[in-house]
């Protein structure tokens, strides 16, 4: 299976990581007519002080009332259908789903699940950092957690939910079996050429930015990465220069940021949380003329709302975050000639293209 990943054992995992990422993976293509598509995929969360160590009693979704600004701002005007990935605390608590199952019940959203484990029952674990990673807990516990955060989605919005990003993107071993039999259809977790094991979390370094179909517990799932790369004349040599530029002595003499400031090379992720609109356009228009056709733009739910998120820490912030978003997706319609779709609708797109005869 292609999530072949656990902190407690980096070397043998990572290289079992690379062995099945060409072994059991198939790109997910589109057409060659067709325009390049845009996601949005909001991670659906509590708000909690990222700077503190992780806490079972936050679990305030307050800022979920925020969410409809952007479709009434932005999205609506675009017919941009977003999928919210909700945890544990906003699939149980009322108002949040209020919030939510209006949009949905109007097509103006779809629902995904997204698993915070130190808040999702069963309590069996000690809360750490470590075991933030839901892929870091015992098999029979992550199951636990994300069947029952399952079930409770599915009561909340009365349809089960069909997409899953991880918390953390804390994939582990088992995850992808775990979700064939739940009956989800498509991960979003995967965060190409980036390790996470320097936090006990996992290893994608040998992972792209395109979409693949990937067999899990006898069923092809369909994984959309979240969508980051490299940009600038450097580019085609961007993760060994990356990596050089993380060694101590490259920190220490600022590498990174001369490689980046001289658009030598760039790391840049589409999320308006860490890059500004320029940078996000520099990362589209990079991958699109390399033929990457299927782009997602990610962030927290609690960063519509101030004093939650480093992102938006004031009135000022959260104007100058909303503006982004406006002004990437008009971007990404206009210039790249793209089309918005949401992650039911490219599921479909892709699996009919598949089975379409040669």
């Amino acid at each position: 299976m292609p999530f072949g990943i656990g902190a407690h054992r980096p070397a043998r995992r990572a290289g079992a990581l690379k062995m099945l990422r060409f072994a059991s993976h198939t790109r997910a293509q589109l057409s060659a007519g067709d325009r390049p598509i845009l996601l949005v995929v909001v991670d659906t969360e509590e708000e909690f002080d990222w700077q503190k160590p992780f806490n079972r009693s936050s679990t305030g979704t307050t800022s979920i009332s925020d969410q409809p600004t952007l479709h009434d701002r932005v999205y609506d005007r675009l017919g941009i259908v977003p999928t919210y990935m909700v945890d544990w605390p906003v699939a149980t608590t009322a108002a949040s789903v209020a919030v939510l199952r209006a949009l949905t019940d109007q097509k103006r959203c779809e629902i995904g699940a997204h698993l915070h484990p130190w808040v999702t029952p069963p309590h069996d674990e000690q809360v750490t950092a470590f075991n933030s990673f839901a892929g870091n807990l015992p098999r029979a516990l992550e199951q636990e957690k994300l069947q029952r955060l399952t079930v409770a989605i599915s009561d909340a919005f009365g349809r089960a939910p069909i997409a899953f990003k991880a918390g953390r993107y804390g994939l582990g071993a088992h995850t992808a079996d775990m979700l064939a039999m739940l009956g989800y259809q498509i991960d979003a977790s995967v965060v190409p050429y980036t390790s996470f094991r320097a936090d006990d979390g996992p290893d994608f370094s040998a992972f792209g930015h395109d979409p693949y179909w990937f067999k899990a517990g006898g069923r092809d799932l369909l994984e959309l990465p979240v969508t980051g790369g490299y940009c600038g004349w450097l580019a085609q040599a961007g993760p060994p220069v990356y990596q050089l530029a993380q060694h101590r002595l490259a920190k220490a003499a600022r590498l990174g940021g001369i490689l980046a400031r001289t658009r030598a090379v760039e790391r840049i992720r589409l999320s308006p949380e860490g890059a500004n609109l320029d940078e996000m356009k520099r990362l589209s228009r990079a991958l699109v003329r390399g033929g990457t056709k299927i782009l997602t733009m990610t962030y927290h739910s609690p960063s519509l709302a101030v004093g939650h998120t480093p992102y938006v820490r004031s009135q000022g912030d959260l104007r100058a975050f909303i503006q982004t978003i406006n002004d990437y997706c008009t971007f990404f319609e206009a210039e790249i000639g793209g089309v918005f779709m949401s992650l039911s609708e490219v599921y479909q797109k892709l699996h009919a293209q598949r089975a379409a005869p040669c």
